[in-house]
């Protein structure tokens, strides 16, 4: 697989503040690799320095209950970095990472990611900002998870839109994904995720476009407090 080039890791909005040279850095002895769906990218409580970037594609962040249920905690799209926390804090992994469509991985060295947090505030500030976002979407699912079934699947069909696009646009095609994967992330058992997501299709808010479906109404996002109002 071709090497990943400083010059696109500075497009990625994390390292943007990152000069040519910099960008080098963190791609010393950097390995490419591709996935195909369902595979385990990263393995929870295991150890390691490394932290990975995801090139495309989708992958799901996991854990599980005591009982054994799986819980989605977060979905990486394109340019999304993972396993950076277990690398810094130099604890075991907390979650599994697992694709969720074929993807790219680049996997970066830690001790060169560390140095330059340490050396440019920027850059810093950056990864500062992403795990906060990381955080508010967190916080967001966990505050409607007791709204109904409706509300619960817009909102995940909304996050893995705006995690497939690099403009974070909530109309942006989500991929076609198994509908036990749309419901563990909306938190519904999946025939309520079909029924629901059936429901959504007749009523013109969801369409089928080619490789997923795309919102092709966002009022009902809106009058839920799932997105800001349009401005006028």
């Amino acid at each position: 697989m071709d090497a990943f080039t400083a010059e696109a890791l500075q497009t990625l909005p994390l390292f943007a503040s990152l000069t040519p040279e910099q960008c080098g850095q963190l791609l010393d002895r950097h390995l490419s690799s591709s996935h195909g769906p369902d595979q385990v990218l990263v393995m929870e409580q295991d150890w390691g320095g490394a932290l990975f970037l995801l090139t495309s594609g989708m992958a799901k962040v996991r854990t599980h209950t005591s009982d054994g249920d799986e819980v989605v905690l977060a979905v990486l799209g394109p340019g999304c970095l993972f396993g950076e926390m277990a690398a810094l804090a130099e604890t075991a992994r907390s979650a599994d990472v697992v694709a969720l469509t074929p993807v790219t991985v680049v996997k970066l060295r830690e001790e060169p990611f560390e140095a330059l947090l340490r050396q440019h505030a920027g850059f810093a500030l950056a990864l500062a900002r992403l795990e906060a976002s990381r955080l508010r979407d967190l916080n967001q699912r966990f505050a409607i998870q007791d709204s109904d079934a409706t509300t619960r699947l817009l909102n995940a069909l909304a996050y893995l839109a705006q995690r497939s696009s690099a403009e974070a646009d909530p109309q942006a095609t989500v991929p076609a994904l198994a509908q036990r994967e749309l419901g563990l992330l909306a938190g519904l058992a999946r025939e309520t995720a079909s029924r629901t997501l059936s429901k959504l299709r007749g009523r013109g808010t969801v369409e089928e476009v080619a490789g997923g479906l795309r919102l092709a109404d966002l009022e009902p996002l809106i009058r839920r407090g799932l997105l800001p109002a349009k401005r006028t």
